[in-house]
């Protein structure tokens, strides 16, 4: 295989290390690439940075595939802005609360509200946090359990929907690998959608709020917060910080908003995409990627069409009002943009210098092959963890999978589950990922305490998925989910057991 030998890491462990340290992906990302092609040009700095420039990043600019990813992005950013903004989502759920009477009808209700937020990961805090807050209050929940509740229902959901962002990102990653490896029996949308069984944590994340719901089982500090708000009524404890609400929070709460804001625009979406794709041959017939992406563009225009006409009639926005927070919506995808430009640029690069080939090359013959899903998932895991990013963890990570898993025959969709479950853990309960800090925010309680409560609760979940893992690595079947499930009742269980011997022993004292 071909390589630059153990000179070829250098690349993606300075983009690791700067994402650790610094906690910015963009410029982890960039001195990772320039570094490699520093390498590559001999160490001449200013040839270095000319070759960047021009066969790196304008490069990925000129590529149709970049463009249409790029363009996508931009307009899912638009439509989730002002779907965030119309207070839809908020005046959806105010509907249903009247309804909840219990502590396990309320919290799976906020379960219910975060999953309908698929749309937007740092849109589910801010959205469902403030509405079902004062319910919380009333049943004597705590913040802390909202706050792990709509955590559980932001990046992991988003991570498993195809068309939105997430998956547009991911999707981008994964064909850029295709396309160098000459994989044609398989496209970038099938192998996403292929991986969603894979996809172990974000699945038994969403699932364990319901299960702890309905069984009422709190494990460590959760269970003090419980303890807490039952006994003494108090939201907080004396230490606590509660974090403010934003004016985004604020923003989303309007007297005139309407539920219609969020379905009408989200049926116009579906109709438009799947109208466009069965005319096209699907689902019976292989649509094009391009195609897929131009349907799903157009699928958000017509959505952003119907929703500004809904907020204009309403009189909740003028026309004006409504267009600049589409654009302000585009302009925040600028850094996703930004995002992807460089990791296909660090992928590109690794790819030159034979990163792939020299841990294939290390690893062929002296590691099973099975292990490879579980270590993807827990290197993932602890980098993403400690930066905070998801998005960073996959960029680096995926270049490094796909050629892995192809390679050395390990199963493919199974590694690409495990790259992603990785990236979501750190997402999901790392104290400096910014859908950590918004859930404190909209779930109006202390950051570090939401933090420590719900850790346990990832940690099962972790746990589960990396047992998992080391079995599909051998069966590579997607019906190893129902394996990590019911690891995952198992344990819930095994600890309800253990918390009631506790309780029973504790009254007989």
């Amino acid at each position: 295989m071909e390589h630059l030998g153990w000179i070829s890491l250098i690349p993606a462990v300075i983009a690791i290390v700067l994402a650790l340290i610094s906690k910015n992906v963009i410029l982890s990302l960039f001195m990772g690439a320039l570094s490699g092609v520093v390498i590559l040009q001999h160490g001449t700095p200013i040839t270095s940075v000319q070759t960047f420039i021009g066969d790196y990043l304008f490069f990925q600019l000129t590529d149709s595939y970049n463009a249409g990813v790029l363009v996508l992005l931009v307009f899912i950013g638009g439509f989730v802005t002002l779907m965030e903004k119309s207070g839809g989502a908020g005046a959806f759920a105010e509907k249903v609360i009247h309804i909840l009477d219990t502590r396990v009808k309320t919290q799976v209700a906020a379960w219910f509200g975060g999953i309908l937020i698929f749309f937007s990961d740092l849109g589910t805090p801010l959205i469902v946090g403030p509405v079902f807050e004062k319910v919380f209050d009333k049943m004597k929940i705590s913040r802390e359990k909202l706050a792990w509740i709509i955590d559980s229902t932001s990046s992991p959901v988003a991570v498993l929907i195809p068309f939105i962002g997430w998956g547009v990102y991911t999707m981008g990653l994964i064909q850029k690998e295709f396309d160098a490896l000459n994989i044609t029996n398989m496209t970038d949308w099938e192998a996403f959608v292929g991986a969603i069984p894979f996809q172990f944590y974000s699945i038994l994340t969403i699932l364990m709020v319901p299960l702890i719901a309905i069984t009422g089982l709190d494990i460590g500090p959760m269970k003090k917060a419980e303890d807490r708000v039952k006994t003494t009524g108090k939201l907080y404890w004396k230490t606590s910080t509660p974090l403010r609400k934003t004016e985004a929070m604020m923003e989303i709460q309007q007297n005139k908003s309407k539920a219609s804001f969020i379905i009408v625009p989200l049926l116009v979406l579906f109709v438009t995409l799947f109208g466009i794709l069965i005319s096209l041959g699907f689902p019976f017939e292989k649509v094009e990627g391009s195609a897929f992406r131009i349907a799903l563009t157009t699928g958000y225009l017509f959505a952003t069409i119907a929703l500004m006409a809904l907020l204009v009639l309403s009189k909740v926005k003028k026309l004006a009002e409504a267009m600049d927070i589409y654009f302000q919506g585009m302009q925040k995808m600028m850094i996703v943009a930004a995002t992807l430009v460089l990791a296909w640029s660090l992928g590109k690069v690794m790819k030159e210098m034979g990163t792939a080939n020299y841990i294939v090359e290390v690893m062929d013959g002296n590691l099973p092959i099975f292990l490879i899903p579980s270590i993807l998932f827990a290197v993932g895991a602890v980098m993403s963890l400690a930066s905070g990013t998801s998005w960073g963890t996959f960029a680096i990570m995926m270049p490094l999978a796909i050629p892995m898993a192809t390679q050395l025959d390990a199963p493919l969709l199974v590694c690409i589950g495990a790259v992603l479950s990785g990236g979501i853990f750190g997402d999901h309960c790392s104290p400096i990922s910014d859908t950590t800090v918004l859930s404190s925010t909209g779930a109006g309680c202390d950051h570090i305490d939401h933090v420590k409560t719900q850790l346990p609760y990832a940690l099962v979940n972790a746990s589960s998925a990396f047992v998992t893992f080391l079995i599909a690595g051998i069966v590579g079947h997607a019906a190893t989910l129902l394996v990590a499930i019911m690891l995952m009742i198992f344990i819930v269980w095994l600890l309800s057991k253990r918390h009631q011997q506790h309780v029973t022993k504790t009254i007989s004292q």
